[in-house]
């Protein structure tokens, strides 16, 4: 761990010559740099700025959230605003609202900005102005960040500096650098006749300008259906092509897949009434415009126009739409290559599971801009994923730079059923960012108590001591995970069979169910490069399911609490049972002995007294009658 860092030389030595010849300009200096000021870059504000650290937010504009003002170009977000759960719980709504960012104040959640399920972009704008500005987060408007470089500093616990300048000639120095920036830059791809497309950036949102229109759109996201779902209405028809197959969301578990809120067009098409989808590459097609009309070509085998004459895209369009999404603006780093994820994670900057770039010690991302980590996978490009990740990223570098171990809670091992039950059933982080974040148990040497972490990144497992500063001699992951293999694109979600509520068959449930992961010694880093492809954490000593829940609560008595409390028994080979009042007062008249956790000195030991909220979520799952500790 590299001992926190004071103002470095490189800054004084600039802001000592800059003083004589241009006060204005003096160089300034801070620990940490975020770069946009959008939901991520405020969340992780929020969080340095709780914590007390010398921090600052640079935005371009003149607003919180800018990237808003002109996205989604139809103002209706797909995120969704349930305002309604039939629980109090906060921490349990949050799972279900999909636009708020974590803070202490009770009142910035979008739930109480709009009553509708997908509200207009504009209530995020209002939103995040408000929550800048009633949590103080220090934010500086009108800043253009550019020509951010490393300088070595030996001083510096990664061996060097962040120079930038903005707009103005103003330098800055900053110890570590985050960029929050999401992903901005239209994806423009080069075929013959691009230009006669217009972009979605730049589109008219008024209908009526496709009033008769014959419209394509090129591109198969939500980007490309909202368009589709706006138009309709006004248009003859609308084509739409793409180079791979439709991903429905509901189908993948992926959020970033096309959304029910924006899939009209999927009927219109199916049910034969003009609208149509096509997958073909675009690095084999062209547009070519003759006088008002937009013809499309494709030079292959399969679409070679010459031989047929039944082509699908064979009449011309009087509009073309390029709807091909975003990708990563790396401008800021005046021209430096920055590398790119892998696959169709290439829009996104290549970063390690810490968020740290692979290019640059102490250059971070969050938010969008880290969703390489999770592109199809998890919630992590969007709001209520992100909003975790942020949370996490900003533990990880509590540890490494300012020596603050990650927050934990330790407590007596008989407590260890209660404790998981809870966070199961309430927790949003590994519910929203499932298979990527988890809640890690650390067991203790003398078997007594266990150390309890929640939301740690779990392709960090084997890093898990020297990430967050705690130890333990064996270590349990609880995850939160879908079936691999029953859902995924092209396959029947809505079967008969979709679902099991077996207990028995806990391991073959479909929708989001915990996992728990035991491990007596921590995973090294070779048994998480071996892993087998669709295997989330390496082979545990010890694996349970626990099964899927139509509600979403584990907590039935036989199907969900027996068979885990059973689980960790084996774990701890430890009696995990609690008695009811008049079960300890038959025992107690029958038998000489009674269970020790019939004991009230034994409870008291246990931390068992004068803990009203673990009471209280062991009366709610049936597992004590508070009469035993009154």
């Amino acid at each position: 761990m590299a001992a926190r860092a004071v103002m470095f030389p490189v800054c004084l030595f600039v802001a000592f010559l800059l003083t004589f010849l241009s006060p204005a300009l003096a160089c300034i200096y801070h620990d940490y740099c975020i770069v946009g000021a959008g939901p991520s870059g405020l969340q992780l504000g929020y969080f340095f700025k709780t914590s007390g650290r010398d921090y600052v937010v640079f935005e371009r504009s003149n607003r919180s959230g800018s990237f808003f003002e002109l996205y989604p170009r139809h103002r209706k977000l797909i995120s969704l605003n349930k305002r309604n759960t039939g629980k109090a719980n906060k921490e349990f709504n949050l799972r279900h609202d999909w636009n708020s960012l974590i803070s202490h104040d009770e009142d910035l959640l979008v739930t109480k900005y709009s009553n509708v399920v997908f509200p207009n972009a504009d209530v995020l704008l209002k939103y995040l102005d408000d929550f800048r500005r009633k949590l103080d987060i220090n934010v500086k408007f009108d800043t253009n960040i550019r020509n951010i470089r490393t300088v070595a500093n030996v001083s510096a616990p990664d061996g060097h500096v962040f120079n930038m300048d903005d707009q103005n000639g103003q330098a800055y120095t900053c110890r570590n650098l985050v960029i929050a920036t999401g992903v901005s830059n239209p994806n423009i791809p080069s075929f013959p006749g691009v230009e006669h497309a217009v972009g979605y950036e730049s589109m008219s949102i008024d209908p009526e300008d496709y009033e008769g229109k014959t419209v394509l759109i090129l591109g198969r996201g939500n980007a490309a259906f909202e368009v589709a779902d706006s138009i309709y209405g006004n248009t003859n028809l609308i084509h739409m092509i793409a180079r791979s197959r439709v991903r429905l969301a509901w189908a993948t578990h992926y959020v970033g897949d096309l959304r029910a809120v924006n899939n009209a067009l999927l009927d219109t098409y199916q049910l034969k009434s003009l609208d149509g989808l096509l997958e073909t590459s675009l690095n084999d097609v062209e547009l070519v415009k003759k006088g008002d009309k937009i013809h499309f070509t494709v030079a292959t085998d399969d679409f070679d126009t010459p031989r047929f004459d039944n082509f699908a895209l064979r009449e011309p369009y009087d509009i073309v739409i390029r709807a091909l999404g975003f990708q990563f603006d790396d401008s800021v780093f005046n021209n430096t290559a920055i590398t790119r994820g892998k696959a169709r994670a290439k829009k996104y900057p290549a970063i390690h599971y810490n968020y740290e770039s692979v290019d640059h010690k102490g250059l971070f991302y969050a938010g969008t801009a880290s969703h390489s980590l999770d592109f199809r996978k998890s919630s992590g490009g969007f709001i209520h994923g992100f909003r975790y990740t942020a949370r996490a990223l900003h533990r990880l570098l509590e540890w490494r730079y300012e020596g603050v171990r990650w927050p934990s809670t330790t407590y007596p091992v008989s407590q260890l059923l209660t404790v998981i039950l809870k966070r199961i059933n309430e927790a949003s982080g590994p519910y929203q960012m499932f298979e990527m974040l988890g809640d890690m148990v650390l067991f203790t040497q003398d078997g007594q108590s266990f150390v309890y972490i929640e939301e740690y990144p779990v392709h960090l497992l084997h890093k898990l001591y020297d990430y967050t500063g705690l130890n333990g001699t064996a270590v349990m992951a609880v995850v939160m995970e879908y079936g691999h293999n029953f859902s995924g694109p092209g396959k029947d979600v809505f079967r008969t069979s979709r679902a099991t509520g077996e207990p028995s068959e806990a391991h073959t449930s479909n929708f989001l169910h915990p996992v728990f992961y035991f491990y007596r010694s921590l995973p090294t880093e070779k048994m998480m490069r071996s892993r087998k492809r669709n295997d989330l954490l390496p082979v545990p000593d010890m694996l349970h399911h626990v099964v899927e829940d139509f509600l979403t609560q584990w907590e039935a008595s036989h199907s969900h609490i027996l068979p885990l409390r059973r689980f960790l028994e084996n774990i701890l080979e430890l009696d995990l049972r609690s008695f009811f009042s008049l079960t300890c007062f038959e025992i107690a008249m029958t038998h000489t002995q009674v269970p020790e956790q019939c004991d009230r000195g034994y409870l008291q030991g246990q931390g068992l007294v004068g803990t009203p909220e673990l009471l209280e979520t062991a009366r709610n799952f049936g597992m004590m009658d508070l009469a035993i500790v009154t």
